[in-house]
């Protein structure tokens, strides 16, 4: 059975390293604690429980911080995050359902509001949508 256990246990691995999603990593770690078993002796079911209640428990308990942890260090900001919240001045009358033109940073952007903003209006950058900036007077 201990073959049976490094076979799982691989197989696991490589579809962990290949989907980078904190899939099955806690059942390649329950397989290997089940692997140990087999070395030692336990029946199969003994084995056949460590792997699924160790594995659930292993995915239940760390799976919420862990991604929580990822998500914090792998965060880096773009040059594009930094215009959200910030305000721009509108250099081309924006009209609705039409574009318009937005200074922001220095950098001069096409815009798009839910409605006709004037020229020389201070608006606030909500989101970009392709190449657009999506704003609101101020």
């Amino acid at each position: 059975m201990t073959i049976v256990w490094l076979v799982i246990v691989i197989a696991l691995a490589v579809i962990e390293v290949m989907t980078v999603n904190l899939v099955t990593v806690w059942f390649v770690a329950s397989g290997i604690v089940a692997l140990i078993a087999a070395y030692l002796g336990a029946s199969t079911i003994i084995q056949l429980a460590i792997f699924v209640i160790l594995g659930v428990l292993l995915l239940l308990l760390t799976k919420k911080p862990l991604e929580k942890l990822l998500n914090k260090t792998n965060k880096h900001k773009t040059n594009l995050d930094r215009i959200f919240e910030m305000e721009g001045i509108v250099t081309e009358e924006i009209k609705k359902g039409s574009t318009g033109e937005v200074k922001v940073d220095g950098k001069r952007w096409t815009a798009i509001a839910d409605k006709t903003i004037k020229k020389d209006s201070t608006v606030k950058i909500l989101k970009i949508d392709g190449v657009k900036l999506v704003v609101e007077e101020v």
